[in-house]
């Protein structure tokens, strides 16, 4: 399926399709095939698939008993279980399995909760936060966190349950839990407490120790005894390609099978099987017993289990659970059925996509009740509605009026668009997403495109560094290829999966490189893999699950009916004009006008403006900061003011980096707060702020914590921090938003539910939302919540000052986007120059070289060095500079080789390399570039994508627009507007004048640059060769 494509099932065209890029097809034991027809007869349906990407030769499926109802469509990709005769599969009631999209990993837990209702499983996968938050599930998943620690210790005596029980009463996953739900620490203490007597029964009775073995259970099937001998692990990780499925097993249990043989018994056989704990009623109902046999199934390629077992904690009773084929058979049906939906969550029609159509609302409103989804169901009915067929049932409409009737047309138009363009953008991701390379590629294809390291050995011993966090090194087996590690496309900081090398153990751990040598690599993982230490790993990189789940659960939050969603609903859809109070002195406490008035004493006048229009608010203020401008300040003393005036604050952005940016500076003014997230991606100076450094210092009790979270007036988190406790009880006086213009709508409304005023900080003229789908883009995705606002000029306040670029470089920006009205904010700013203290020598060097070869004229390099010449377009129309387009982008060896050259005299010139930014819009030539710049005399210098410069600077900027054909390059005015304004003091860019003049954006720069004399190098083709 191509990215921005979608199935139709109505298209029964016939004419051949191509095999996208990102699809990899095999035969084989774990194949791929690629469906190229489907014939439908009465009661059978036969596929004509293909295991090549040629598509031939081909082979057919006949489908039959049930498997003709699979939702498969051409281009579709299937996984087949069974015996091909010839080129002929047949999947029926006997034998055969087909696997609809098997490398979509479906988790067991979704898989068995379509049973009873398969709307809800498809919507709980869109709105994943939505399933669960009560006291009930809150202490069956701390029945389950004790005996699994009892499980590690092997001691189930009841002093060591009690302990165990209190420490995770006082944990801070649990803490925090309560805290959400209001619950004290009594209350659970009563309901964990009562586990307890059960848990130590069932292993008196069945968990049993050598010495003391006794029969647990009886399988009426083969009237085989099974004891469990052993608890081998917890929370076990299986990703399942073979099946499309995924789990973590609660419990992996030893047993020992004694089998009956004509009357007497033969050896015992030792097995492995997956325990799954339940804490609620002894049911024993098809959905649990559902989850066991997916267990079985997902975990066929580690031991090949005959059956699962199912343990309800509260009364200590074993179940073994023993899987038919026609089990599995149904079961994976049902998986093939959801996993459809969830593919196709957008059809074409009249070729525009719309949302596809979920399976019907149940009529029997008993099952609905308590359905974390019910909101979500009405709002989806709702939102497709337009393209229903039939009236809905009364039942059905009185559910839909219950839930979503105090919504008006725009705002289900609002959340039906948005609804879509997620959608969209969640499909692209999926078909991008590296993370089936894992187990389609081996280790060493993998390692070829820089996201693999294979043959790893684990060395010395695993160190636990926290909670569920350990340290492992690793370096390379003796019969790999000694090649270094550090060659791969890994860094520190990356998140990975860990697997076996041979691909039975696929997903064993995830979590992050810690650091990468020549010889060896430490990481830090979830689980603890000392017991695996005679396997052969690999190590990849891992996107995580690539999803939208937040865009969802914001949206629909957003459509909820109770205040807060109300009045973000009047302010954001309804585009209600946003009020301000007319005079300060109703806004400052009397205490804090001296103090306020220090700080605006500081700042120039478009900022003061600022400072009193966020005052003034009643709803929201738009800051915008041009480039230079001095966003990061502006806000830090925004909350230095509101902090005087005893007003709460809520500071966020979309990255890590751009809240640390402002708490650095709000901490050399002493200004008090909490930061809240992961510690490993918090700068290092900001940790003693976090709640998890804080926490150390003992935090044990809820008032404790309650103290903790409402202590600090300023709150630190990233927009998809919000689902953290805090949250559920404390609102803020301001939120304010910082890369607000590059935040895509859904993400941007999250931390406003929590406060009674918000400020957008942003440029739109600078970087957008990135939208990776082209429709969605075209259909607005890439419109931030700030540029919608931005209609309402009363809200605006423009940041004009810049204190970044000199004159000529900020005359760029000026005459792309701002018509004139960015301004320096000193002459000194104004008429700052590169530093070069050793130019005199470099350009001697050049002088004698033109001497000895007086063919070459180096007039262009001499202008292109010079520090009065800030701004400089090095044209190479006439030099035979030609891209190279590849699998990995696009890139111009000859443009990669003059930066090189470029960069080497302005270093020897006396240009520190840490000052130096190298912006290309292509990574194949950031490759190229970087590849050139090994030498230890460029260590320091930056390349990398405009993206990755946004907000920052550097003293020297060299540009490459890399294209010297026509191409999709720089398009996009504020893509341009940012790289031409990282530059300080010096600019230097290189492209193909002819070709970058085809592009409207770049045509007005090339224009401007023309008029001001910065264009050299024309028809420099003989003089391009240049030996220094």
């Amino acid at each position: 399926m191509d990215h921005d494509e979608h199935h139709n099932p109505e298209d029964k065209c016939k004419k051949p399709c191509k095999v996208p890029d990102h699809v990899i097809l095999s035969g084989g034991i774990n194949n791929r095939y690629w469906v190229l027809d489907v014939e439908e007869r009465p009661c059978q349906k036969t596929l004509t698939i293909s295991c090549y990407k040629s598509l031939h030769p081909t082979e057919t499926c006949l489908l039959k008993d049930g498997w003709e109802m699979t939702p498969v469509f051409r281009g579709d990709v299937v996984h087949l279980e069974g015996q091909s005769d010839g080129g002929s599969w047949l999947v029926d009631n006997q034998q055969g399995f087909l696997v609809l999209l098997p490398d979509t990993l479906i988790s067991g837990t979704s898989v068995s909760s379509s049973i009873r209702c398969m709307r809800r499983a498809v919507l709980g996968d869109m709105f994943k936060s939505f399933d669960g938050g009560s006291k009930h599930m809150l202490n069956g998943t701390m029945v389950h966190e004790v005996f699994q620690r009892a499980a590690t210790a092997n001691d189930f005596s009841l002093e060591m349950l009690s302990k165990l029980a209190d420490q995770a009463l006082h944990s801070p996953q649990f803490l925090g839990n309560m805290y959400s739900l209001g619950v004290s620490q009594e209350e659970m203490k009563q309901e964990l407490h009562d586990y307890l007597p059960s848990l130590e029964h069932w292993c008196q009775n069945v968990h049993c120790s050598p010495g003391n073995s006794r029969s647990l259970s009886r399988d009426q099937d083969s009237s085989a005894v099974i004891t469990v001998t052993e608890l081998a692990d917890i929370e076990e990780n299986v990703w399942s390609p073979r099946f499309g499925l995924k789990g973590k097993i609660d419990v992996t249990a030893q047993v020992q099978i004694q089998r009956p043989r004509n009357g007497s018994h033969r050896s015992p056989e030792q097995k492995t099987l997956p325990l799954e704990l339940k804490t609620g009623r002894e049911s024993n109902s098809i959905e649990h017993r559902s989850q066991v046999i997916l267990y079985t199934l997902m975990s066929m390629e580690r031991y090949n289990p005959e059956a699962g077992l199912l343990l309800y904690l509260k009364t200590g009773n074993l179940h073994p659970v023993v899987a038919s084929h026609m089990d599995r058979r149904e079961l994976l049906k049902l998986r093939n059925t959801l996993v459809h939906y969830i593919h196709n969550c957008v059809a074409k029609e009249a070729e525009q996509s719309c949302l596809s159509r979920l399976p019907d609302i149940l009529t029997n409103r008993q099952t609905c009740q308590y359905c974390p989804q019910r909101t979500n169901c009405a709002l989806y009915e709702r939102a497709v509605e337009s393209n229903s067929v039939g009236v809905s049932e009364d039942v059905v409409h009185d559910f839909l009026q219950q839930e979503t009737g105090h919504l008006t047309p725009m705002h289900l138009s609002y959340f039906s668009k948005w609804l879509l363009l997620c959608c969209l953008e969640a499909t692209t991701m999926e078909a991008k997403n590296g993370r089936r390379h894992v187990w389609l590629q081996t280790a060493a294809e993998s390692e070829k495109n820089g996201s693999c390291m294979g043959n790893l050995q684990l060395i010395g011993p695993v160190n636990v560094q926290s909670e569920g966090v350990f340290l492992h090194r690793f370096q390379r087996g003796s019969s790999a290829p000694q090649q270094g590690l550090m060659n791969s496309g890994l860094a520190s900081r990356d998140r990975i999966v860990i697997s076996d090398q041979e691909g039975r153990l696929v997903g064993l751990a995830t979590g992050y490189l810690c650091e990468v040598s020549r010889d060896s690599i430490s990481c830090t993982l979830d689980r603890d893999l000392s017991k695996f230490s005679g396997l052969l790993f690999r190590l990849d990189a891992d996107e995580g699950v690539v999803g939208l789940s937040t865009h969802f659960t914001n949206l629909s939050r957003l459509m909820e009916n109770c205040q807060d969603s109300d009045r973000l609903r009047e302010l954001v859809v309804d585009l209600r004009v946003p009020e301000f109070i007319d005079s300060l002195s109703s806004v400052l406490p009397r205490e804090a006008k001296d103090t306020v008035a220090v700080i605006l004493k500081g700042l120039n006048k478009p900022q003061r403006q600022a400072m009193k229009r966020v005052l003034l608010s009643k709803d929201y203020t738009l800051i915008v900061g041009m480039p230079g401008t001095g966003k990061t300040t502006t806000i830090c003393t925004l909350v230095r003011i509101l902090h005087a005036c005893g007003f709460s604050v809520l500071l966020t952005s979309y990255t890590h980096s751009a809240v640390d940016n402002i708490l650095l500076k709000l901490k050399r003014f002493r200004v008090g707060f909490l930061r809240l997230g992961q510690g490993q991606k918090v700068h290092p100076d900001i940790l003693p702020y976090t709640e998890e450094s804080i926490r150390k210092k003992g935090v044990h009790t809820l008032s404790q914590l309650q103290q903790l979270y409402n202590k600090e007036l300023v709150v630190g988190t990233t927009c998809m921090g919000i689902k953290h406790p805090i949250f559920t009880r404390r609102r803020f006086d301001f939120c304010i938003i910082d890369e607000a213009s590059q935040i895509s709508q859904p993400i941007c409304l999250g931390p406003l539910f929590y406060a009674k005023r918000f400020v957008l900080v942003g440029d739109h003229q600078q970087l957008p939302p990135i939208v990776q789908n082209k429709e969605a883009r075209s259909r607005g995705m890439d419109e931030s919540l700030f540029k919608r606002l931005e209609l309402h000029s009363e809200a605006v306040v423009q940041l004009n000052v810049q204190y970044r670029m000199n004159r000529q470089i900020m005359s760029l920006s000026n005459s792309l986007m701002y018509e004139g009205r960015l301004e320096c904010g000193s002459d000194r700013t104004a008429s700052a120059l590169l530093t070069l203290p050793f130019l005199h020598s470099v350009q001697s060097e050049l002088s004698s070289y033109s001497q000895r070869h007086p063919e070459h004229d180096l007039t262009w390099i001499e202008a292109s060095l010079s520090p009065s010449n800030p701004v400089c377009f090095l044209d190479c129309s006439m030099v035979p500079a030609q891209e190279s387009v590849e699998q990995g982008g696009v890139s111009n060896r000859t443009e990669a080789d003059l930066i090189h050259k470029l960069l080497l005299l302005l270093i020897k010139a006396g240009c520190k390399p840490s000052d130096v930014g190298v912006i290309a819009p292509y990574r194949l030539q950031l490759k190229s570039i970087s590849a050139l710049l090994q030498a230890s005399a460029f260590d320091g210098v930056e390349v990398n994508t405009v993206d990755r410069y946004q907000g920052r600077d550097k003293s020297l900027i060299i540009l490459s627009f890399v294209r010297s054909t026509l191409g999709e390059l720089l398009k996009d005015w504020r893509r341009l507007n940012v790289a031409v304004t990282r530059a300080k003091h010096k600019l230097l860019m290189l492209g193909s004048a002819a070709t970058l003049r085809r592009y409207a954006p770049v045509e007005k720069l090339l224009n401007h640059l023309q008029k001001e004399n910065m264009i050299s190098f024309k028809n420099m083709s003989r003089h391009y060769h240049l030996h220094l």
